[in-house]
């Protein structure tokens, strides 16, 4: 990742804060006050000492005292007010980078979405955008903090000799500037191949627990663990060159503190002995440069961590940056649905063509098939109809309109869309059934469960359409993660109903049932039914056959 584009990830994620500006400032100042109040202490210390000396002094000892306590309980006062406004700044950020993550992907599904890695996806969610809370709580603040009581402390340093300003500055910007920008560029790329190598590895890990039973029945679990440990390794090895980093990092302030300590004492003590500033001269801005690294430790520090969390930013504004293959549509009319057709078109993936110059009509409440060999450019056409993907040539209609020209909300209600593999969510059967109408009521949910002879099932287990279905519905078989689908499909009741191998996992009993109940709802509505298998054409009026992209 070059600077450049470092430095304009960087002032993405400044923009974010926009609307939490005040809280900002809010927290700058709070920590401003908290810092001023702890360096003062030890420099109210200088004054004691001047005190009991009995040189020239400008605060009474009562004063003293008296400052010492507001100090020292304000200090925690300011301290816990900056911590927990940073923090409220830093996790209201956070949800709202959630919440436009998410409503990225929701418009990049499914097609900007398919083939990719899902591990990898949900480490962006997760630890990349958990990472931006340091950021957000321990970066933006820490480093405005730094600005104003640096300078601060230079002007009452300088207020002794112009020459202790200028090298207590020096130390500020040495420590706080020029440190971490050294670190920053020595870091280079690591940051970001961190962060995709931790992505590797949860997405590998995601995939081995997926495919624990096939990694053990054809004992593969030692390869499986190889990779593993590999990938494991790697992540490790460019971990500890980010552990070496920050401990020089670290090293290289604390010397840098203990010399510039020894050149103000230094300093110091020759205007002393030269007669240009007392003892309080001496005394002071030495105690005061001493106490005074706080702030700029802290910036010290960024010069490693801050690599992460923009490589982190750069992956999570990369999906909110994402455009979509195709866009929500509103505020066209709203129509009925009067039948669907596809002319001419064509559609390429990834530079393979999968649809050629195809035509078809599929006419208000009729039952249409369409059969052809696995890879053909059946479920292909589904998605074009629900408008998941572009044609490449040629046009979608339904009712006559374009489907570029249909408002989404309209065609969704239009469209009832089953695919090949259904998405169960960890709920209980009636919720998942019930995400075809939200509103159900359970009388609607039964009848739909009825229609795909999957009613009987539920009502034979203890809690019924109250069972959980576990991770991916993994406590139910193919076939009864498929009724649920259709059940799903049925109650979403809408006049066009896209079905994509819908009895690829039932035996011919229940496929039987299930196409009866199909036969009878094509009486009303109207039904696109793709499959390979020649028994579910039976209740199709007009049977068209696919073949390498093309109806015939």
């Amino acid at each position: 990742m070059k600077r450049k584009s470092k430095v304009k990830i960087l002032f993405r994620m400044l923009g974010l804060v926009k609307p939490l500006t005040g809280y900002m400032i809010l927290a700058v100042c709070l920590g401003t006050l908290g810092f001023l109040t702890a360096q003062f202490i030890p420099i109210l210390g200088g004054y004691a000492i001047l005190y009991g000396l009995g040189l020239p002094r400008t605060l009474s000892l009562n004063t003293i005292f008296i400052c010492l306590a507001l100090c020292a309980v304000t200090r925690a006062v300011f301290r816990f007010s900056e911590q927990r406004t940073n923090h409220y700044i830093a996790f209201t950020l956070l949800a709202i980078i959630r919440d436009r993550i998410f409503a990225a992907l929701r418009k990049l599904c499914p097609a900007k979405l398919e083939g990719r890695d899902k591990g990898n996806l949900i480490s962006v969610i997760t630890s990349d955008v958990e990472l931006l809370e340091v950021f957000y709580a321990h970066t933006i603040s820490p480093i405005c903090i730094a600005v104003v009581v640096e300078l601060i402390m230079t002007l009452f340093i300088g207020s002794y000799h112009w020459s202790l300003g200028v090298l207590s500055l020096c130390a500020y910007l040495f420590i706080g500037l020029l440190l971490p920008a050294v670190i920053s560029r020595r870091c280079g790329t690591l940051g970001e191949e961190l962060r995709g190598q931790s992505g590797e590895l949860a997405a590998h890990m995601l995939e081995s627990i997926r495919g624990i039973d096939e990694t053990q029945q054809y004992h593969f679990g030692e390869k499986r663990l190889h990779e593993i440990t590999e990938k494991t390794n790697a992540l490790s090895g460019k971990q500890s060159v980010m552990n070496r980093l920050t401990g020089t990092n670290l090293s290289l302030a604390n010397t840098l503190i203990l010399l510039f300590d020894i050149a103000m004492f230094a300093l110091c003590a020759m205007l002393y002995y030269q007669g240009i500033v007392g003892f309080d001269g001496f005394l002071i801005p030495l105690i005061a440069l001493m106490s005074s690294f706080g702030p700029v430790t802290a910036l010290a520090a960024l010069g490693t961590t801050l690599e992460n969390t923009i490589a982190s930013g750069a992956r999570v504004l990369a999906i909110i940056d994402e455009q979509p293959e195709t866009e929500d549509v509103s505020g066209m009319a709203a129509i009925d649905f009067k039948g669907a057709s596809a002319e001419g078109v064509s559609f390429s993936y990834g530079g393979e063509t999968v649809l050629r110059d195809l035509w078809l009509a599929v006419p208000e409440r009729k039952v249409i098939g369409v059969v052809g060999k696995s890879g053909c450019g059946k479920s292909t056409l589904l998605k074009l109809l629900m408008r998941f993907w572009k044609t490449t040539e040629g046009e979608i209609k339904i009712s006559g309109r374009r489907i570029d020209e249909i408002n989404t909300v309209d065609l969704r209600n239009m469209e009832s869309y089953m695919t090949q593999e259904t998405q169960l969510f960890q709920d209980t059967i009636a919720n998942n059934v019930r995400i075809g109408k939200l509103d159900a009521t359970q009388k609607e949910i039964e009848t739909a469960c009825q229609k795909a002879a999957i009613h009987d099932f539920i009502m034979t287990l203890p809690n019924g359409y109250e069972t959980q279905v576990g991770e991916l519905g993994d406590t139910l078989s193919g076939g009864e993660k498929q009724r649920i689908g259709l059940a799903r499909a049925f109650l979403h009741d809408a006049p066009f109903l896209l079905l994509d191998e819908p009895t690829s996992s039932l035996d011919s009993l229940n496929e039987a049932i299930i196409l009866k109940s199909l036969h009878e709802y094509g009486t009303e509505q109207t039904i696109l039914l793709v499959s390979h298998r020649p028994s579910t054409m039976c209740i199709a009026d007009e049977i068209f056959s696919m073949n390498g992209g093309r109806i015939s």
